[in-house]
């Protein structure tokens, strides 16, 4: 255990080091996000690259587990860490060009399809899961590629929906990475899973780089991960969540209890409920509608919760209160014998679905415009303060035109107690 911390803080420092760097290369390169009124809620232009900083963050301390002792038998004879870094690299590199370029849906595919393919060429595949009722399904070599690059595509397209809030896609991934890696953690005390597996390893990278981004990416946000983070995230959990859940013996039992059984193939779609469930969502959504699957729209959970009036941190939270009891609810059998346990988190849960549905505020967008209003001002954030493109003042009765702006300068310490103190209620 003390290995897989250690290595979880390494990503975590990585990744809090080179934000910093990555933040002023967008700035200088005008990779930057737009604020707008319709799906992006930030009041700054926000910088983008912050998934470069997260893909530095796990290659440094995959490479450091190399080195280790206590990892050695999953980096001699594998090529399954060569995979997962590849995959990485790849996955990260098609993001920065979509943050950079906004590269077609088509183009975004095919990188998906080229990671996942990398790792199936390389070895990081599952091999047989066991359905209920059914039985064990072994994945014959023929069906194995295909699995595995469906795998990479579903995982990647779920965080990529949720990534809509500040801190939402790092929390979410990060504490469902956490109850994962506790979960392989459990299949290796039962001999359930071998020692060599890397899953657990990915895992706790995992949960550093997403520790690492977040003090970055909290609201309000001074760097964005962009399409390259919610990419990298999506292919290092598909490619823990296969080598754990399509490896651990699903023949064997643990303590008598057939939970097991079913385990490797439901617990990641437990874990990732939110996720998973926001992608089937917007899936049939879009398909009653009639619109590309591509196709980006306002009608996430995050932004249902964001509807219904609450603010974007609360929100978050929310979210990260339901990823959490979710992962309790798969994490309870393997620790505890019986059934009780999920009579308090199931408790929690209804507690929170009615605490989202019934405390309700003046809906958060119109409080969001009178904010933009009340700044008055287009700011954009800079490492040596906030730039004010236009200075805006009301058009006053008889105005037939707004009057001229003069750009400015304000200090980012003064509009960032402003914006502070008025999104304390939110």
């Amino acid at each position: 255990m003390t290995g897989y911390l250690f290595i979880c803080l390494i990503a975590a420092i990585v990744t809090a080091a080179f934000m910093p760097i990555c933040r002023s290369l967008a700035f200088r390169f005008d990779v930057i996000a737009q604020p707008d009124t319709e799906r992006r809620l930030h009041l700054q232009a926000t910088p983008l690259l912050g998934g470069v900083a997260m893909c530095l963050g796990a290659i440094i301390a995959l490479a450091v587990a190399s080195i280790l002792p206590q990892f050695g038998g999953i980096f001699n004879g594998s090529s399954e860490p060569m995979a997962v870094a590849i995959g990485a690299i790849v996955i990260t590199v098609i993001g920065v060009f979509d943050d950079v370029l906004e590269i077609s849906a088509p183009a975004k595919l095919i990188g998906m399809v080229v990671a996942g393919t990398i790792l199936y060429l390389l070895g990081a595949v599952m091999y047989y899961v066991r359905v209920p009722l059914v039985g064990i399904i072994s994945l014959s070599p023929d069906f194995v590629p295909l699995v595995t690059v469906l795998w990479v595509i579903g995982m990647v397209n779920a965080i990529n929906l949720i990534d809509g809030l500040d801190g939402l896609a790092a929390g979410i991934v990060g504490l469902s990475a956490a109850a994962f890696f506790l979960y392989g953690d459990r299949l290796f005390d039962a001999g359930l899973l071998p020692g060599d597996n890397i899953g657990p390893l990915i895992a706790a990278i995992i949960v550093g780089v997403c520790a690492g981004f977040l003090p970055w990416n909290w609201s309000p946000a001074r760097v964005f991960m962009g399409d390259a983070g919610a990419q990298l995230l999506g292919l290092l959990l598909a490619a823990s969540t296969m080598v754990v859940g399509g490896r651990a013996d699903p023949s064997s039992s643990f303590r008598g209890q057939t939970y097991f059984f079913v385990a490797p193939l439901f617990i990641p779609f437990v874990i990732l409920a939110v996720p998973m469930a926001d992608t089937a969502l917007a899936i049939i959504r879009r398909t009653v509608n009639r619109t590309s699957p591509a196709r980006a729209d306002r009608h996430h959970i995050h932004h249902r919760l964001i509807d219904l009036g609450h603010g974007p941190r609360r929100a978050v939270i929310i979210l990260w209160s339901l990823t959490a009891q979710f992962s309790a609810l798969a994490l309870a059998p393997t620790y505890i014998s019986g059934r009780w346990p999920l009579i308090p988190i199931s408790a929690c849960f209804v507690a929170t679905i009615v605490f989202a549905v019934l405390h309700r505020d003046t809906p958060f967008r119109q409080r969001l415009a009178a904010k933009r209003n009340g700044l008055g001002e287009a700011s954009v954030s800079h490492p040596e303060g906030v730039i004010v493109l236009a200075e805006r003042r009301p058009v006053a009765a008889g105005e037939l035109t707004p009057a001229p702006t003069t750009p400015t300068t304000t200090d980012l310490n003064d509009l960032q107690t402003r914006d502070g103190r008025k999104r304390g209620n939110e």
